[in-house]
């Protein structure tokens, strides 16, 4: 841009004295008119604009959205918006009385489809919306994209904010890398922040705040001894009844519980109690509403044009265009700000299958094979992979975890091999498998062994994380306390011996909330937890019983320390087929760390118990899910275990045990 003459009223934003901090950063210098309400003024530079149009920017929310700004010493906002087919772009929000006209951003002249400029006066606190004219003519208002902040629902505005705060969690930071590392004990918490408690639980309109979540959430999972936690969606979204599931807003928390420093007071929190902060993430699709992303500028901006692939028959919601190198840039952004601002630990990618699959949910007519006749989303496998790639690069001290359902190969493999490139996948055939297992009555399980050991003939080929998630207790599925067979007692001592299992088995693990306490009514998102029932030793001790598998998998590395490779397992008996008793073995980095397990899935007692395992002839029982500590009987208990070496060679030992009915023992 030529230098202005003496007599305009246009002055350089590096005039002499004047030079702002935004300028210092930038290349690109750009003139700004102070005669006018919008003063042409930018922050991208040329890279900016050509690695966001590749798909190659992957810290967008540095540059687009509002942002506070001092030009020529007058504070302000900037703005920035991509709407590639509009024909003009204005901001307008209670500063200008919602003003169609007045406020009109700049088009770059760069072809980028970027409209951009600063406002002086606007402050903190700004409701605001894009009044773009597109398409033929067409006219939306929209929320801004990148906005950091968002108004409450019923209401769609975007509203400035600045992202500041003194982090305190140095500590958790110098560490994680630890704590979140794969050979690490994982043990996650699943929460859905409006229900997981009200002030009101009949209200649905009753939220507490994110502090007073902090004050209740925080101590209570670390008293459980979880090792993480994991957020359903807390980005922005309009309608309760989707979860978070159908986002508008990638890079803001909700306001239903605070401001965005709320929420990061709250990941704080966790940090200094030690415990991993792991978000609910959905690039797969999102919803029509008027102001989010579709037809964002009266045209398919963010979503594919064919509906074969644009369209999400399960969710009603629209699916982006991976192909599209600024869809790409803005969806990876997103996943990198939440790691960058907010110290996110992990992000669980929602719906991988149906980013991966054409005709996923589709029948035949319903889709378009790729350019090699197959059935794959190339541009979406693309992205996928790009996505860990920068996410591992940039922060080597998070996860990434897929929820997967199908066979796909090397979901959890590195790219360089391959693979995805993810860190961890939803097993969910094991998830499947175990529920069926444990539903049946006791005396049918002997016919499905088959189904319970099914999980090792495959586990090494993903690294495997359990989940028992909010999905298995909606939707007429019921609580996981009412899966199981039996009166009362059977049911409790079987969801014991099936959380034991769970805790016992390699991979990482997930229980939604509520479980942990045998939750006796399905989720429902408008209400709250049955915490009534903590009343009743039943459930309170249940509770208790999870709260030390917590503790046992944090205390024994043979647990955790090998839980992605074939040496930290090893079957000992599978054998007694019609007794319904498996055993298996545990192996840590240390031969003197192994735990044996041994599970008993039938209601009969066996008192001396043989088995027959190498190693060690002295055992001891660490586990017992029994105890009455755990409203269990109590009465088959091993204070003492006998052993006999039954071959030196070998260091095979007989070891004597009692197994209690429907019960679960772990010896060390």
């Amino acid at each position: 841009m030529p230098a202005p003459n003496k007599t305009d009223n246009k002055t350089p934003a590096h005039a002499e004295g004047k030079e702002s901090n935004t300028a210092k950063r930038y290349e690109d210098i750009h003139f700004v008119d102070s005669t006018k309400p919008v003063w042409n003024y930018s922050l991208f530079r040329g890279e900016d604009i050509s690695n966001f149009q590749q798909g190659t920017h992957y810290h967008l929310y540095d540059l687009f959205g509002s942002r506070p700004e001092s030009v020529l010493d007058t504070d302000g906002y900037y703005f920035a918006v991509w709407a590639p087919n509009a024909t003009s772009v204005t901001v307008k929000g209670n500063f200008n009385d919602w003003n169609n006209e007045s406020h009109p951003l700049y088009v770059r002249l760069d072809h980028s489809g970027i409209w951009e400029g600063f406002i002086p006066g606007i402050k903190k606190g700004e409701v605001y919306k894009y009044h773009i004219r597109g398409y033929k003519g067409s006219k939306q208002d929209k929320g801004d994209p990148f906005a950091w902040f968002w108004e409450k629902r019923p209401n769609t505005a975007s509203i400035t904010w600045e992202l500041g705060k003194e982090w305190s969690d140095k500590e958790w930071m110098s560490v994680r890398k630890k704590h979140n590392a794969l050979d690490a004990p994982w043990s996650i918490y699943e929460v859905h922040l409006a229900s997981w408690m009200r002030p009101d639980k009949n209200d649905e309109e009753s939220y507490n705040t994110y502090d007073q979540i902090t004050d209740r959430l925080v101590p209570y999972v670390k008293e459980m001894g979880f090792t993480h936690i994991e957020f359903m969606p807390v980005m922005e979204h309009p309608f309760d009844g989707s979860w978070g599931y159908q986002g508008t807003g990638y890079f803001a928390p909700t306001s239903r519980f605070g401001d965005p420093q709320s929420f990061m007071h709250m990941v704080e929190r966790l940090h200094q109690e030690g415990i991993g902060v792991i978000l609910d993430w959905v690039p797969s699709h999102f919803p029509y509403d008027a102001h989010g992303l579709f037809m964002f500028d009266g045209t398919h901006t963010y979503e594919y044009a064919d509906m074969r692939k644009g369209f999400h028959p399960d969710w009603n919601s629209y699916i982006f265009n991976y192909k599209r190198g600024e869809v790409k840039s803005f969806l990876i952004s997103s996943a990198r700000y939440w790691l960058d601002k907010y110290h996110i630990d992990g992000i669980r990618v929602d719906a991988v299958s149906s980013m991966l699959k054409l005709n996923y949910s589709r029948t035949t007519g319903q889709w378009e094979p790729n350019e090699y006749g197959g059935d794959g989303n190339i541009e979406a496998i693309a992205f996928i992979k790009d996505l860990n790639e920068t996410i591992y690069r940039d922060f080597p001290d998070v996860q990434t975890i897929a929820e997967e359902a199908t066979d796909w190969p090397g979901v959890s493999r590195p790219t360089f091999e391959g693979g995805l490139g993810f860190g961890m996948k939803w097993m969910m055939g094991w998830m499947h498998d175990t529920l069926d297992y444990f539903k049946l009555d006791p005396v049918y399980r002997k016919y499905h062994q088959d189904k319970f050991s099914f999980s090792m003939m495959y586990f090494y080929d993903e690294n495997f994380m359990l989940p028992l998630s909010h999905d298995e207790v909606v939707h007429g599925k019921s609580p996981m306390i009412y899966k199981m067979p039996g009166d009362d007692w059977q049911k409790f001592a079987n969801l014991r011996l099936l959380y034991t299992y769970m805790f016992t088995h390699p991979g990482g693990k997930l229980l939604f909330m509520g479980d942990e306490f045998g939750q006796t009514s399905e989720w429902n998102y408008k209400s709250e937890l049955d915490w009534h029932l903590l009343e009743y030793d039943s459930h309170n001790l249940l509770r208790t019983c999870v709260r030390d598998l917590n503790k046992l998998l944090r205390n024994e590395p043979a647990l955790y320390e090998n839980q992605f490779n074939i040496y930290g397992f090893e079957w000992v008996d599978l054998n007694h087929r019609d007794q319904c008793i498996v055993v298996y073995r545990r192996k840590g980095k240390k031969p003197e760390d192994d735990v044996l397990v041994i599970l008993n899935l039938t209601p009969v007692v066996h008192n001396d118990w043989k088995i027959f395992a190498a190693g060690k002839g002295s055992w001891k029982e660490i586990f017992n899910s029994d105890e009455r500590k755990y409203w269990g009987t109590g009465d088959v208990l091993n204070p003492d275990i006998t052993t006999t070496l039954v071959d030196k060679q070998s260091r095979m030992f007989e070891i004597n045990v009692h197994l209690p009915a429907l019960g679960a023992v772990v010896l060390k």
